[in-house]
């Protein structure tokens, strides 16, 4: 069917095709630049004022950001033609060659940051001093001065990295072959079926089908959970090894530095939470109350609600785009604008056809200073809301698309604050424009669900993973005793909220994000994203004309700054305080209550 909005993205502008020799032609001389700028990193001139030494670094760096562009490019291509056509073997091979040459970039960037962390404060001063491209990078060479602090003497830092290819890497992708061969047993249509843990979902209207998949979910994973707790002991013990090594003596040091965050801050936040998420236990009380139950269980979180008889309505790709961008457009213009540049410039790909990646994505171009968006559109709500969350993350791109290129990353902590905000912003107006009470009433539930897993879920990830690096410090951990830290965990953060006997004791099997091993701590960054944007979203309520611009001024932060300061720069607030917690968890209270009297 014909629509006005584009459903194929535009690639051909960007580079030559995967299959033509064109391309093949640019990844060999990618390749080249970074076999040629390994030895140079390696000789790089002492940091210090003098002039000679400047232009030196200047032009190495100047290089370094070409070659890292085109990288970003290549990746980038590769992945979004492999993205829409998953079975082409050609674009799964060049994304393991691409894959290849990340030891080639590892190489240069430890040679950059050893050279940057042997100099001293005054040296390093002088050194920005010396140069103009080199002072307007000076919060990127900062960055790198503090990253080499947590690394190992160079030459143990290059055999750990050679060791952990057959030893930290290995567990991980350990658990990658576990997880993807394990199949559930579940009973469908009177058959026994075996599936993936990924299609066993808990969703169903029946409770009886969604505790059935649980319970069939549960036993399967009970198979290898000898073998992944030997994958998480290892996997924390060269961890903590490494970090005592380094002269590290807390566990979350370098997750808060890869996040450009305080210890103040994340205890902050996780205060605020521990005092006011109880509140979700109203949520859960009137959901049950919907659904008939005396309480929930673990497998009725993302039970649908009764829609009062009234059938699942369509909503055509055309009239998303058009809805988000009214949303958009009422925020501000420029982020209007840019989502209409985006869709008439055929960014985006959401054409619903077989051979498709699941999931989306948006990615980046950093040459061009465009993005690419991948989704397949479902005519759902929840697509639409899928594509505000992905042309979120492109706004932030696109804000920062003129700063110098390596002050156009920010850590995993500040990436789901723009989408997320995104969000925010079309659910609100979702809400006011909801027909009847079932539609808002299943608004809020999709809504608050996200709070009960960034305040309760990713709190009691986080609380189960402290505390077993605390007693894996003092040796290894049970099957039993992983089960029993996470049983604990999830009582605590669910403030008991769930049905006695139907926690998730073996969720630390299950969840991939404990086995990720380039990201220690793969919780709290979620946690402080969507509580950010909620607290930003409160900021805008309020209705300050200057909240567009000051929430452009944040975003292009994130590049140069901590999180901290690009929040107390664009806001006056200080997130080492609850103040601005506090208001996150006002706006959660307030859709509690919202959906109590609609319950």
């Amino acid at each position: 069917m014909a629509t006005a909005y584009p459903l194929n993205w535009e690639l051909e502008s960007l580079l030559p095709a995967p299959a033509s020799p064109e391309f093949g032609d640019v990844l060999s001389r990618y390749k080249a630049t970074l076999e040629a700028m390994g030895p140079q990193s390696e000789s790089l001139p002492a940091v210090t004022g003098e002039a000679t030494a400047a232009k030196t670094w200047a032009g190495f760096l100047k290089t370094y950001e070409s070659a890292a562009s085109l990288g970003g490019d290549l990746e980038s291509l590769v992945g979004c033609y492999a993205a829409g056509d998953a079975g082409n073997a050609l674009y799964r091979s060049l994304e393991a060659r691409l894959a290849a040459l990340q030891p080639l970039r590892t190489t240069i960037a430890t040679n950059i940051e050893f050279t940057l962390g042997q100099a001293s404060d005054e040296s390093f001063r002088a050194f920005l001093k010396a140069d103009p491209t080199l002072a307007a990078n000076a919060f990127f060479f900062g960055d790198l001065r503090r990253l080499a602090r947590l690394r190992l003497p160079k030459d143990q830092e290059q055999l750990a990295a050679e060791l952990d290819v057959d030893g930290f890497a290995a567990w991980g992708r350990l658990y990658d072959r576990l997880s993807g061969e394990l199949r559930v047993t579940v009973m469908e249509k009177g058959e026994l079926v075996r599936k993936s843990p990924g299609q066993v979902l808990f969703d169903s209207p029946e409770r009886s089908v969604r505790q059935n998949n649980f319970y069939a979910a549960d036993k399967a994973w009970a198979t290898i959970e000898e073998t992944c707790g030997d994958c998480l002991n290892h996997l924390a013990g060269t961890r903590l090894t490494k970090y005592r090594r380094a002269g590290l003596t807390d566990h979350l040091d370098a997750p808060l530095h890869f996040n450009r965050m305080s210890r103040e801050t994340l205890e902050t936040m996780w205060r605020v939470v521990a005092e006011r998420r109880g509140m979700l236990t109203k949520y859960f009380d009137a959901k049950a109350n919907v659904l008939g139950l005396d309480k929930l269980a673990w497998y009725d979180q993302t039970a649908p609600l009764p829609a009062g008889g009234k059938p699942a309505t369509k909503l055509p790709y055309d009239e998303a785009c058009d809805l988000v961008l009214k949303t958009f457009h009422g925020f501000s213009p420029e982020l209007g604008d840019f989502a209409q540049q985006a869709l008439d410039e055929k960014w985006i790909e959401v054409e619903n056809r077989p051979g498709k990646r699941q999931g989306g994505f948006c990615t980046g171009f950093p040459t061009a200073k465009q993005s690419r968006i991948f989704m397949t559109y479902t005519d759902s709500a929840d697509s639409m809301s899928t594509l505000a969350h992905e042309l979120g993350h492109a706004y932030h791109s696109h804000v920062l698309k003129d700063e110098p290129f390596f002050l156009r990353e920010y850590p995993m902590n500040l990436a789901e604050t723009a989408s997320t905000f995104a969000e925010q912003v079309l659910g609100q107006e979702r809400l006011d424009r909801a027909s009847d009470d079932f539609e808002r009433r299943a608004i809020l539930d999709h809504m608050l669900s996200d709070s009960v897993a960034f305040c309760m879920n990713l709190h009691a990830r986080f609380t189960f993973e402290d505390r077993f690096h605390r007693l894996r410090a003092e040796g290894e951990v049970s099957p039993e005793k992983f089960s029993e830290l996470m049983l604990e965990a999830q009582k605590e953060c669910y403030c008991n909220g769930l049905a006695e006997d139907d926690y998730n004791l073996r969720f630390w099997v299950s969840k991939l994000h404990f086995y990720i091993t380039h990201v220690p701590f793969y919780n709290f960054p979620y946690t402080f994203g969507y509580l950010l944007s909620l607290g930003l979203y409160g900021l805008a309520k309020q209705g300050a004309k200057d909240f567009p611009r000051q929430y452009r001024e944040f975003l292009r932060g994130t590049g140069r700054m901590t999180a901290e300061d690009a929040v107390r720069t664009a806001f006056g607030h200080d997130l080492t305080q609850p103040d601005f917690w506090q208001t996150s968890m006002d706006e959660i209270e307030h859709r509690v209550s919202k959906f109590v009297e609609l319950a």
